[in-house]
């Protein structure tokens, strides 16, 4: 469906890339730590290297355009826009240079303007040109001539909810509810018009019709069982049949902002690549200052590359009286975390907590981060929160209980542990984690086996790929005695987790149990140089695996007053 769209970006991206000769040789070390800037996505740096490049060779097209590209990465349009002006009078075909251009004159609203490049064969892409130019009829004061261009476009099925979705933002725009309702209640606006925002732009049409109850239909029906602040001022806004303004878009420029926002979040639905998403977010956050979903896009997209501080300069443009307030600061703590800031983390979560306490998310999410710097009575602390405001039919409370349960087990209190465990597969009974969780758990407890072996056996048929699952596996038949058939389970683990000390430490003592010497201490050295040094909490125990090494596993389980390893005659 969006192949013309990918193609246009994909053209962008590899433009940016191709390396040519830089002419002036004084510039080329500034473009080759431009380039390595870029490439390591760190924009910012890009942009300083490229600039101080074209000072000193300001006529190279491939320089011009680099430093574009790195500009609109950081949302610098403004300072983009003269350099793909240079690029299009020197007629150097660049899509980057169209994208800022496009967005340049969309800003500052020279509709005419965008009129008159409708037949430039080198536009962004089709998709993206024909919409613009129907909202630049909008803007040009000539709704009739924006209808047609969209219904022209309308023409190819894959595409027609999506132009539709934009036609009826653009009635609304104008005023006409009626027609936006016409095309929202028949289905007509697609895909586009059940996501979040096409929702909350089909309740603010119905809003202006005085039609609340179906607004609040619309809204109750579409996210059933979620909530946020944003959601829950609009639904008692129209149960008090308050005047609720069409704020979706407002002008054509906004419109403009809409279809960039629109195609970045199909894209990233597509898996097309952040970087070629962030190219539309970042246009649409420069047409619209206050487009907070395109703002949360944006920064997650900036997570997802690496650049947390680009990222966390993001989430902070979201004012506190903003209904979306928690969720970049709930963005803006995963970034410090991600920085390895977790101490600031944690004070923007607890500041959250105080200011959006009734928010179950807020307080899970700070018992995520504590745990993480082993916290655990904080951690726990916080996960009770989360449960008494979680609502009973919450999807996430397993997730809540599973977390806590986790909490426990590292705290080593292990019946409310195993209590919090038993709740989540209460509320999601196959859930795989859980079920191997608690099922490892006894198995190292060396108490109910056949029950945990129950546990993990279906938990390895929910998630058969997941070595650390068909690891446990392994081990409950090594606990229960059953050692060829540990074996299998634990040669699969070792093919599914290569790498990891314990599952080799584990295929060793089981490749011991039945005999396999000379295996098993090969394992057991392989395991050990797997540990990383600064994990010496971690479950593998290097001493152990040493002495193994010296004097065997029946010698160590000896001196360890552990049941000896059961012999054919046993089993």
């Amino acid at each position: 469906m969006f192949r013309n769209v990918l193609t246009g970006v994909a053209a962008l991206m590899l433009s940016a890339a191709l390396v040519s000769q830089v002419s002036a040789q004084s510039a080329a070390g500034g473009y080759l730590a431009g380039r390595n800037a870029a490439v390591n996505s760190d924009y910012r740096e890009a942009a300083r290297y490229y600039t101080q490049a074209l000072a000193r060779d300001s006529s190279n097209a491939e320089l011009i355009e680099n430093t574009i590209l790195s500009m609109l990465s950081l949302g610098q349009i403004d300072k983009a826009a003269p350099l793909a002006r240079v690029l299009e009078q020197k007629k150097q075909k660049s899509q980057v240079a169209r994208l800022v251009i496009t967005a340049d004159l969309a800003r500052s609203q020279d509709f005419a303007a965008l009129l008159s490049r409708e037949g430039d064969t080198d536009g962004i892409g089709p998709w993206v040109d024909g919409l613009v130019k129907a909202w630049s009829h909008v803007g040009a004061g000539d709704v009739t001539s924006a209808m047609e261009s969209f219904d022209a476009l309308a023409t190819e099925a894959g595409m027609r909810g999506f132009v539709l979705y934009h036609k009826a933002l653009a009635l609304a725009s104008v005023g006409d509810f009626e027609g936006a309702e016409a095309i929202f209640g028949d289905a007509g606006a697609g895909a586009a018009g059940q996501t979040r925002r096409g929702v909350m732009a089909h309740a603010e049409v119905l809003a202006q019709l005085n039609r609340y109850k179906d607004a609040l239909t619309v809204l109750r029906t579409s996210f059933a069982g979620t909530t946020d602040p944003e959601l829950d001022q609009m639904i008692a806004a129209l149960e008090a049949k308050e005047d609720i303004p069409f704020t979706h878009v407002r002008d054509a420029q906004t419109g403009i902002a809409e279809v960039f926002f629109t195609f970045a979040a199909v894209l990233k639905s597509e898996s097309a690549g952040d970087y070629y998403v962030l190219l539309y977010s970042r246009i649409a956050r420069y047409l619209r200052p206050d487009h907070v979903d395109a703002l949360l896009l944006t920064a997650g997209l900036l997570e997802n590359l690496g650049q947390n501080q680009l990222a966390i300069e993001e989430y902070r443009d979201v004012p506190a009286d903003d209904p979306a307030f928690h969720v970049a600061e709930l963005g803006r703590a995963d970034a410090l975390r991600r920085s390895g800031k977790a101490d600031q983390a944690v004070e923007v979560l607890e500041q959250l907590a105080r200011s959006h306490g009734d928010l179950a998310v807020v307080h899970s999410t700070l018992g995520d981060v504590l745990r993480g710097q082993d916290d655990y009575t904080g951690a726990i602390a916080a996960y009770d929160r989360a449960i008494e405001r979680a609502p009973e039919t919450a999807p996430v409370r397993w997730v809540l209980y599973y977390s806590r349960g986790i909490a426990h087990e590292r705290s080593g209190m292990d019946a409310e542990m195993e209590a919090d465990f038993r709740a989540a597969l209460a509320l999601n009974p196959e859930q795989p984690q859980v079920l191997n969780y608690l099922g490892y758990s006894m198995v190292e407890q060396n108490r109910n086996l056949e029950e945990a072996l129950d546990m993990i056996e279906r938990a390895v048929a929910a998630s058969p790929d997941s070595g650390y699952i068909v690891d446990s596996l392994g081990w409950v038949f090594y606990r229960l005695g059953r050692y060829e058939e540990a074996v299998e389970q634990m040669e699969r683990a070792v093919e599914l987790l290569a790498v990891d000390p314990v599952v080799n430490d584990h295929l060793g003592d089981v490749y011991w149990a039945v005999g396999r010497q000379r295996e098993a201490e090969f394992q057991w050295s392989r395991a050990l140089s797997f540990i990383d040094p600064e994990d010496a909490g971690g479950e593998a125990d290097p001493e152990r695996i040493r002495r193994k090494i010296e004097v065997g596993l029946d010698r160590v389980l000896e001196e360890e007053g552990a049941p000896p390893l059961k012999v054919a005659t046993d089993i």
